[in-house]
């Protein structure tokens, strides 16, 4: 009875206490949070501008559109999908507004209805393509992200078009209680997630069909159903992040947001989402969110190059990958 006690222990006990860590649920959570709070100690020591109420409002702002566009991605690569057009949607958004609202007179809140329908239906035809046709979703959102593009560029002649019209700029601008609004819409989004994801049957099916599609499908779960439904989803968070960003600025630009496309995968597998599917958290992605927005703006603050920082983009998205993988390995999948 001692040696098959002793079994699992010894099992356990050559994973070394790291890697036993990295294979708690948890553990990728906690690993941010404490890298999060290194990093605002590293930056309050570098700069006294850091730490300051004004800077952080501006972190939150400046990380909302990024903020919704990731929380919406999170459920959709837990379900083994993939959209890399989210970015153009955003961009694409923005200009539709503008077009129908400045060029048309259509009513500003008419507008950005149609715009955000736009948005939907741009992911409803991701959807199409990768669950009805089985094509590869990296494939066809790559196309997507191209042919959005491609589209807001035409309609603008690859200008900004200006769209300053106060009741919509307080979207981007305005304030509750002193707080910028951006953040606290990206706060509600990802409260609203975390219970669809943890409280719903919705949510148990997300986990399911990401981590298992063929037992799911023999279990009757409708995996074409579910992926789809995210995929709608992915297109209206990059909708509505555009409004956002296009409230923001006071213009809509064709190419607004496609710069922070490799942001927002970066702050999803950072999250602890794993590439693979069938695992990972909208909080995980918020503070990963946090992590990067808040590297931005120290880098900045303390002069540092923009060109240094996509290389930083760039080897944290490394990194995240390789943690990604090491924590698959832990959990033994």
């Amino acid at each position: 009875m001692s040696t098959a006690n002793s079994t699992p222990a010894a099992a356990g006990s050559t994973r070394g206490p790291f890697l036993t860590f990295l294979g708690r649920p948890s553990s990728g959570v906690v690993m941010l949070f404490a890298f999060y709070i290194l990093l605002l100690l590293v930056f309050s020591l570098l700069s006294p501008f850091f730490m300051t109420v004004r800077n952080m409002m501006a972190i939150g702002s400046n990380i909302a559109f990024i903020g919704l566009m990731a929380a919406a991605g999170t459920p959709l690569i837990i379900a083994g999908g993939l959209d890399l057009s989210v970015a153009a949607i955003a961009g694409l958004v923005g200009v539709v507004i503008a077009v129908l609202h400045g060029d048309y007179g259509m009513n500003i809140w008419l507008a950005a209805v149609v715009a955000i329908g736009l948005g939907a239906l741009v992911g409803a035809v991701n959807g199409l393509f990768t669950t009805r046709l089985r094509l590869n979703p990296l494939i066809v959102t790559l196309g997507m992200m191209s042919i959005v593009s491609g589209a807001a560029l035409i309609l603008t002649g690859g200008l900004t078009k200006p769209l300053m019209v106060q009741g919509f700029n307080w979207i981007g601008q305005g304030r509750i209680f002193d707080i910028p609004f951006p953040p606290i819409l990206m706060v509600v989004v990802f409260i609203l997630l975390s219970i669809v994801l943890r409280r719903t049957r919705f949510g148990r099916f997300v986990y399911a069909v990401g981590g298992n599609p063929g037992a799911s499908r023999l279990i009757g779960l409708p995996v074409e159903r579910v992926q789809m439904a995210l995929y709608i989803l992915s297109g209206i968070s990059g909708a509505v992040a555009g409004l956002v960003l296009a409230a923001m600025l006071g213009a809509a630009a064709p190419a607004a947001a496609a710069p922070h496309l490799l942001t927002v995968i970066a702050a999803i597998i950072l999250g602890g989402t794993s590439l693979y599917g069938g695992r990972g958290s909208v909080w995980g992605t918020l503070l990963a969110v946090l992590i990067l927005g808040t590297l931005n703006n120290g880098l900045t603050l303390n002069d540092v190059s923009s060109f240094w920082q996509d290389v930083t983009k760039g080897v944290v998205l490394m990194l995240a990958v390789s943690l990604d993988q090491i924590r698959t390995r832990a959990l033994g999948e």
